[in-house]
């Protein structure tokens, strides 16, 4: 890792921090694409270096976000009790299913997905979905099921926290107010991210690639992420919820367009 890198490493450790406390996510989203126009993919397991890498860091980044949170009095302890064991579960099958893929599927798929997000945050701003009100939710115990099993399945395959798909399936199956559900989320990655990054880094061996490396990369950019995650949640609590979205939205769409060059390239697609 020359200095460039290195000095990138930190910015995006820094830029993932502030997504994670933005938007209730582990900061992947942002990580993934990012190390790739840096290190590039020297192999076709590479992006599996970078999950694991990644998922390191979603640990650290929901920590101080979710502390931050809770001061906030956003942290709906209530629901935890089944979005942590169910979301833990499906992410250790997302991870394995993972190992099952090459690089550059794994891109291509994160890269539609990221569109897909993006539609939904786009939605969101057009149809002014703010906060719901307290006696419009429908808070279940299969509700919160579904909600952490598709969260946790989804992140576990694509290396991410599992706050981009729990945030808006919260709101959406649970009608949980946005934030309530982006402090949840953060509480419930730094339960959960533990056993992705864990399971991930100890398969990682069997991609032909080095746990010890990717928790070097992790470490490099830990320090900032950490630092970003509370900017970002105090930012949160104070920005217009309009705002975070279409910040969000123009972040994710160039990881996006990122990721399927970089994968289709591996392809032979172009």
């Amino acid at each position: 890792m020359d200095w460039v890198q290195l000095i990138s490493s930190v910015v995006i450790g820094l830029g993932a921090g502030l997504l994670g406390g933005l938007a209730g996510v582990g900061g992947s989203i942002l990580i993934l694409p990012s190390l790739g126009m840096v290190f590039g993919y020297p192999n076709s397991s590479t992006h599996h270096l970078y999950m694991a890498a990644a998922m390191t860091v979603n640990v650290a980044v929901a920590i101080p976000a979710a502390l931050r949170h809770r001061q906030a009095g956003l942290v709906r302890m209530d629901l935890l009790r089944v979005l942590v064991p169910v979301t833990a579960a499906w992410l250790a099958v997302g991870v394995i299913a993972s190992n099952f893929l090459p690089g550059w599927q794994l891109q291509i798929l994160l890269a539609v997905f990221l569109v897909g997000y993006c539609a939904y945050l786009v939605w969101s701003a057009v149809a002014q979905r703010a906060e719901a009100g307290e006696g419009q939710q429908r808070i279940t115990t299969p509700r919160l099921a579904v909600s952490a099993a598709l969260a946790g399945s989804t992140a576990g395959l694509l290396g991410l926290g599992g706050g981009v798909l729990q945030v808006p399936l919260l709101q959406v199956l649970c009608k949980v107010p946005l934030r309530q559900a982006i402090g949840t989320s953060s509480a419930v990655i730094c339960l959960t991210a533990v056993v992705g990054a864990g399971l991930k880094l100890a398969t990682l061996r069997g991609e032909g690639e080095s746990a010890w490396e990717a928790l070097v990369l992790a470490a490099v950019m830990i320090p900032t992420a950490v630092l970003g995650a509370r900017l970002g949640a105090g930012l949160m609590h104070k920005l217009p919820l309009n705002a975070v979205r279409v910040a969000i939205t123009v972040v994710l769409l160039i990881s996006a367009w990122r990721l399927a060059a970089a994968g289709g390239k591996m392809a032979g697609w172009w």
